[in-house]
């Protein structure tokens, strides 16, 4: 399979009187056709990292390709050949959705027509409206129909559902899987576990301007040790027979007491609360509380780092806005 993003002890470093390591060698492949997940807490690195294979920010130190090409040999090829969607784009607001549309496939020699782009992003009721009409779910298809309006091979997509309603987060998904469907490669960075989980081939978690952990999201969360969590109460007080019963069970993975509840981990959960409700039956505990729930990235990241992404608002750097800060070719 071929390379599209490729970067190799990538590293960036802020000057000033005390610098600032927000890229700290980082090493990435990205096949073609692959949608690829950046996820990282507040001030983790992943927007830099993002705009420097975007060739928005230059590196400090190491090398990057996109599509086989140098940003610093190849840069208008490179332009050509990708899409970005930034964090935040501001567009005139009053240009038309056609308008604006049209405004950026003028800055690319060659690319789909601007009645294809509305209609890809589900904008045609919106196309002779007025940009400041549109709601925040429709100025991000805007904003995803303007990277797209180049037919990249590469689209970049920088927290592109943050802020949105379920039912518009979700038309954005369809766009993207549409886009990856057609061999093209998707690099999208989220806050959104469910998000990474339904589109990402894989992922990498950033911490501390580092990979901390790289691969699948089945694979990742396999190694937490199951794929299933039950959580549970019984009348009196903490119950060392009843976790060292459990512990022995092929089925269960992990068994703990915290406060007030016992956590278990295995890979069934019909297996696991099998194994539970035999246990607690045999040593006549009487069960007051219990939940079931799969495990997912959210788990990941949490067992990773000691907190939860989807609590984290990326700031990292101050988002690039601008409509013509999409590094459109000149």
């Amino acid at each position: 399979m071929s390379i599209a993003i490729s970067c190799r002890d990538l590293k960036k470093t802020y000057s000033g009187r005390l610098p600032v390591e927000a890229v700290r060698g980082i090493d990435l492949e990205i096949t073609t056709g692959e949608c690829f997940g950046i996820l990282g807490p507040n001030g983790a690195g992943k927007t830099t990292t993002v705009e420097i294979l975007e060739g928005i920010l230059p590196a400090s130190s190491g090398a990057v390709e996109v599509l086989g090409m140098d940003w610093q040999v190849d840069p208008m090829k490179i332009r050509e050949s990708i899409g970005i969607s930034l964090q935040e784009t501001k567009f005139s607001e009053k240009l038309s959705v056609w308008e604006t549309i049209s405004l950026f496939r003028s800055f690319y020699r060659t690319g789909i027509s601007p009645d294809e782009a509305i209609s890809r992003v589900g904008l045609e009721e919106k196309k002779h409206a007025w940009v400041k009409t549109l709601s925040g779910g429709q100025k991000q298809r805007l904003a995803v129909a303007t990277g797209i309006i180049g037919d990249p091979q590469v689209l970049f997509l920088d927290e592109p559902t943050t802020g949105l309603d379920p039912f518009s987060r979700r038309q954005l998904w369809e766009i993207i899987e549409s886009f990856k469907h057609d061999n093209r490669t998707v690099l999208i960075t989220t806050h959104y576990m469910e998000e990474a989980e339904q589109l990402c081939d894989r992922v990498a978690i950033i911490d501390q301007g580092m990979i901390i952990k790289s691969g699948t999201p089945r694979d990742l969360v396999s190694e937490l040790g199951g794929d299933s969590n039950i959580e549970f109460s019984i009348a009196g007080k903490e119950n060392p027979s009843l976790i060292s019963t459990l512990a022995r069970m092929p089925a269960v993975s992990h068994i703990s007491f915290n406060r007030d509840h016992y956590v278990l981990r295995g890979n069934e959960a019909d297996t696991l609360l099998q194994a539970l409700m035999v246990t607690l039956e045999s040593l006549e505990c009487r069960l007051t509380n219990l939940s079931t729930r799969n495990l997912g990235l959210e788990d990941v990241f949490v067992s990773l780092t000691g907190r939860s992404l989807e609590d984290e608002i990326d700031q990292d750097d101050p988002p690039i806005s601008g409509a013509l800060s999409q590094q459109a070719p000149q």
